[in-house]
């Protein structure tokens, strides 16, 4: 095959993707602003000194969640509010923040200072940073400190991690917007992928009113994503239960990262009626197999209650792990 022919091919499809990169950028920045701005105009009447009411912005969630699916969870609906805060003016917000994705603006929205945000905009723009390297660039002070020795630009001979087109494509963000399922593939490992099809399935079985809501299960805080492996709703004992695998030992950090899991869910998912939210960590390590239920400190009396009634037992559940930890290695092995 002719090399120019392919390279000419090539050019074509790469502007075309440069093209449709800053038309989603254009429609998701003006569809978020315009929802921030709704959303001030409604709680405070269009006042932004004035306390605004958490309560509109979960009843929100909800309704646009069951119409519209992921990307309007309470967190990302208080960024779109504080989007439309930080940018009164339209034309000038467009300008600045469209050449950006919104996964860039997300960061640079919440420094205080506008001098700040606009050296992020127009510095991740000309670099071409990609987020990654934005928020080191933010993390380590890069525009006070250019400040302080009266330098303008932060172009260095430091290697930098460059934005490119494709993780522009697989950003949650917007693969939200498009209406796009993210790729479970990209969050696990096969083995672990096998093993928590099976979990999935031998707590099913169990009959003891559990019912699957998602694996690889995201939430999100206002900065950060999280993957929860799997998600369950028990009706008997109205509550969410949320499992993480791990494969590797168990430490401090997978624990406390559970607690957080257990917390988020609670204030963005549990309903009135429901009981508090309980997390199940397995660690399937090949030296040692670990259960344990991740209970907070308010929550002994109500787990040993009525969540031991029905859940199995961290015994039944080393031992399903185990079992099928060996016949998923044993496959590999074929």
């Amino acid at each position: 095959m002719n090399r120019d022919f392919f390279e000419s091919i090539r050019t074509i499809l790469h502007n075309a993707r440069k093209k449709a990169y800053s038309r989603v950028n254009f429609i998701m920045v003006e569809a978020y602003w315009k929802i921030g701005q709704r959303i001030v105009e409604e709680e405070q009447g269009g006042a932004t000194k004035a306390v605004y009411g958490e309560g509109l912005i979960k009843s929100l969630s909800r309704e646009l969640t069951a119409e519209f699916g992921r990307g309007f969870s309470y967190a990302n609906l208080r960024n779109f509010r504080q989007f439309y805060l930080t940018y009164p003016d339209f034309e000038k917000c467009y300008t600045l923040c469209s050449k950006l994705s919104w996964s860039h603006n997300r960061l640079i929205m919440r420094e205080e200072h506008d001098d700040a945000r606009y050296f992020y905009l127009r510095e991740a723009a000309e670099q071409n940073w990609s987020v990654r390297e934005l928020e080191r660039q933010i993390k380590t002070g890069t525009f006070h400190r250019l400040l302080s020795t009266g330098v303008k630009s932060s172009s260095t001979n430091s290697p930098q991690l460059k934005a490119d087109v494709h993780d522009f494509i697989k950003d949650p963000y917007v693969l939200e917007f498009l209406g796009v399922p993210e790729n479970d593939h990209e969050h696990e490992s096969e083995l672990e992928k096998g093993l928590l099809g099976k979990l999935r399935n031998f707590l099913l079985e169990l009959g003891k009113g559990f019912s699957f809501v998602g694996r690889q299960f995201r939430i999100s805080s206002e900065t950060t994503h999280f993957y929860i492996d799997l998600v369950f709703y028990n009706f008997l004992l109205k509550c969410f239960v949320l499992i993480d695998l791990k494969t590797g030992k168990l430490s401090h950090q997978d624990i406390g990262q559970m607690d957080m899991y257990v917390r988020m869910f609670d204030d963005l998912k549990r309903g009135e009626d429901d009981n508090p939210t309980l997390g199940i960590i397995l660690c399937a390590d090949k030296d040692e197999t670990v259960v344990r239920y991740s209970v907070l400190n308010d929550r002994e009396q109500l787990f040993a209650s009525k969540y031991l009634r029905i859940l199995p037992t961290e015994q039944e559940l080393k031992q399903e792990l185990e079992a099928r930890h060996v016949l998923e290695t044993m496959r590999d092995q074929e």
